[in-house]
């Protein structure tokens, strides 16, 4: 089988506006980039991100840590005060783009599930919801979420647009006793073991640079922009 090139990004902490703008930039610039983009990053400070669609007046309630970012894509609120973050961007050519958002959402978590199993932690998909505090990403669990010992630790949420399809997720690593240095390693050969995928360091241009410094400076950093719902 022919290895197919994915680009990897592995862009650090950053600070919650910054994170937000570049996983949009990505999407943005999935069709002129050609190949999806893995990127690993984290937080330069606790905050907590929250779904497009969801009102800053009730996410505010849920939760004592600030800022609050409102993603590019739907879903709960999550912390990000010791997760390991990650986005996929795939542009519009590739097969997962055309795939239903079950199964979108299924495969990231198989992914992540695989790479688990390599560094030695076993895992499952919920088979079933049990939402138990409706608007919270890690209260309880959806269809497909990924469980350990019943707990769920990887969450995700998504967008597609006519440029691609943007995943962002979480793992929430509490009590795992893991290094997120060997999770990240585990997933490239997950990737490359489980889906033939070849990977090549990605080091955003200037035109990427700029759509994510513009989109910090007229979006995510304003605080009307997330209180807009």
């Amino acid at each position: 089988m022919q290895a197919q090139p994915w680009h990897l990004l592995q862009s650090g902490p950053a600070d919650p506006s910054t994170n937000m703008a570049l996983d949009e930039a990505l999407l943005r610039a999935a069709p002129r980039l050609g190949q999806p983009v893995l990127r690993f990053y984290g937080w330069n400070e606790p905050a907590a991100s929250f779904g497009y669609f969801q009102k800053y007046a009730d996410v505010e309630r849920l939760t004592h840590l600030r800022p609050l970012v409102r993603r590019p894509t739907g879903g709960g609120l999550v912390p990000h005060d010791a997760d390991w973050t990650y986005s996929l961007a795939i542009p519009p050519s590739h097969f997962w783009y055309a795939l239903c958002a079950r199964e979108s959402y299924r495969r990231i978590h198989e992914w992540i599930q695989s790479a688990f199993q390599l560094i030695g932690l076993a895992t499952e998909l919920a088979p079933l919801p049990n939402p138990t505090a409706p608007g919270q990403c890690f209260q309880g669990h959806e269809a497909a979420d990924l469980l350990w010992q019943g707990r769920k630790i990887a969450g995700a949420a998504q967008r597609r647009t006519r440029s691609g399809l943007l995943i962002q997720g979480s793992v929430q690593p509490r009590d795992l006793s893991l290094a997120r240095a060997d999770w990240e390693q585990a997933m490239r050969a997950a990737g490359a073991a489980g889906q033939g995928l070849a990977w090549a360091e990605f080091k955003p241009d200037a035109q990427l640079l700029e759509e994510t410094r513009a989109l910090t400076a007229q979006k995510y950093s304003r605080a009307d922009y997330h209180q807009k719902r």
